[in-house]
């Protein structure tokens, strides 16, 4: 019985990603640099607390409802043949019952919000479900991740301020482009079993033009970050860490120069840098 029970657990914890911790990272920063500024840089505990554990849910719902979309398919793929519903581990009831209970513990953490937030969460659920099926119908799911992404960005200043100002929509904005950026990255490690099994992403779509077209992206996203900050009248602190993360994007591009999958993987998990490097930008400009 002991031996079950550790081996639920174990399905759980990988299909959950809680053993691979950049998902929650890469959620995390984004919804910090809104909730932050939304707060001017003094977030209330109860919010901080609600706004983390909701990255955590929210991201571990995400997996789940993603391998279950998958679940024909994964096997097909080399980095993905392992995981628990394509080798027996769980099945797909025990599977959807993980993301209900998760979806559950994620409705009691928004309901100490305001209603609007609340019907904003309900966006973010809707986004956070519709994602993984997106690949089978066009080629830019990689817009709707960022879509699901950037949503609690929205949530926190509807929560603080009671609205949502151009600059929560320009952080929205930019994080859409980052997101769109790294995970056609990640994306390209899939690329060749991607197209043999007629899944879809901008990594596909791009083709030869991939380097450039997540290029531009990085630029955008800086370009976004930097017209928060213009009007936000940020100093030096928060101008450097884009000059560091516009670094930390030029070292992405020669990680992926020659599309090796395992130098994409590489440069994908650095992007958690980037998104740290502009919430400390942030908070010092708060201190």
């Amino acid at each position: 019985m002991l031996k079950k029970i550790q081996q639920k657990w174990l399905a759980i914890k990988l299909i959950t990603r809680m053993d691979k911790p950049i998902g929650t990272y890469l959620l995390l920063w984004p919804t910090y640099w809104a909730l932050w500024i939304a707060s001017d840089g003094w977030p209330n505990m109860h919010l901080l607390l609600i706004f983390s554990l909701g990255v955590f849910i929210m991201r571990s719902a995400g997996c789940v409802i993603n391998d279950y979309a998958d679940r024909k398919i994964d096997g097909q793929v080399a980095r993905t043949k392992n995981r628990p519903l394509v080798n027996g581990m769980m099945t797909s009831k025990e599977a959807i019952t993980v993301f209900g209970l998760l979806i559950g513990m994620a409705l009691g953490l928004v309901l100490t919000l305001s209603w609007t937030t609340i019907y904003l969460a309900v966006v973010a659920v809707f986004l956070a479900a519709l994602y993984p099926f997106m690949k089978r119908y066009t080629q830019f799911p990689q817009v709707f991740l960022g879509a699901a992404f950037g949503w609690g960005m929205i949530m926190a200043f509807s929560e603080v301020q009671g609205q949502i100002p151009l600059v929560a929509w320009l952080l929205f904005s930019a994080n859409l482009c980052w997101t769109v950026a790294y995970d056609t990255i990640y994306a390209m490690v899939d690329r060749d079993d991607d197209i043999k099994i007629g899944v879809k992403s901008t990594a596909i779509l791009f083709s030869d033009n991939d380097k450039r077209i997540i290029g531009f992206l990085q630029l955008m996203t800086l370009a976004l970050l930097w017209t928060v900050g213009d009007i936000l009248a940020f100093g030096w602190p928060y101008q450097l860490s884009l000059i560091v993360a516009a670094g930390l994007f030029s070292y992405q591009q020669l990680l992926i120069v020659n599309r090796d999958r395992e130098a994409c993987l590489q440069a994908f998990l650095h992007n958690h840098w980037v998104g740290l490097i502009v919430f400390v930008g942030i908070s010092i400009e708060y201190l």
